[in-house]
């Protein structure tokens, strides 16, 4: 941000008509600089990304989310689905109403796991899916497995998603949570927080 010094700002006031007296003052600040800016300051908001069929245009919104330091939150569903096709417009909801852009904004895809290209990829067993459908969040690049939803009834509570959005809108590019400390990121039981 560029910034320069205030300028001496000459103040004169001339008192009622019949008053023979002029007054000129020079106002002087403490030294103080005045913000020169060619952009407004951004507020953070909700970004929602068109359904992920091919794995690059996955790897491109991970790589987006991560240069902007805002959680990347996935929806993986497939067309078979019928609770997928439930939640979605629910998420979809949440996400356009601003949940999440008080504590720094989230990205937001579906990903389509029986995309042909998806499938041949492996990218969900990369993750770790095993289920449809699954909430799925990443931060600097990293799935967080610790706070990934498999439940569809824990979809369904809206008041439970709003609160597991804001959470992950507030981790806002600081990590944590990528999966455990042992061997298999923890998929076997062993490295578990106590």
């Amino acid at each position: 941000m560029i910034t320069r010094p205030t300028t001496r700002l000459l103040r004169v006031s001339l008192l009622a008509p019949f008053s023979s007296r002029f007054t000129c003052a020079y106002t002087n600040p403490p030294f103080s600089t005045r913000r020169f800016s060619t952009t407004r300051d951004k507020q953070a908001k909700n970004r929602i990304f068109t359904p992920v069929r091919r794995p690059d245009e996955f790897y491109s919104y991970l790589s987006l989310s991560t240069t902007s330091r805002t959680p990347l939150l996935t929806f993986w569903t497939a067309s078979y689905c019928n609770t997928c096709n439930s939640v979605s417009p629910i998420l979809q909801d949440l996400i356009n109403a601003g949940v999440g852009e008080e504590e720094g904004g989230i990205s937001y895809c579906e990903v389509e796991y029986d995309a042909m290209d998806i499938m041949d990829s492996g990218l969900g067993m990369t993750y770790m899916i095993t289920s449809m459908p699954t909430l799925l969040s990443f931060d600097r690049g990293e799935a967080q497995v610790g706070t990934k939803i498999t439940d569809p009834k824990q979809m369904t509570d809206i008041e439970g998603l709003k609160e597991w959005i804001k959470k992950e809108a507030r981790r806002g590019g600081s990590g944590g949570d990528g999966g455990g400390a042992g061997l298999f990121g923890g998929l076997f039981g062993f490295g578990e927080k106590k």
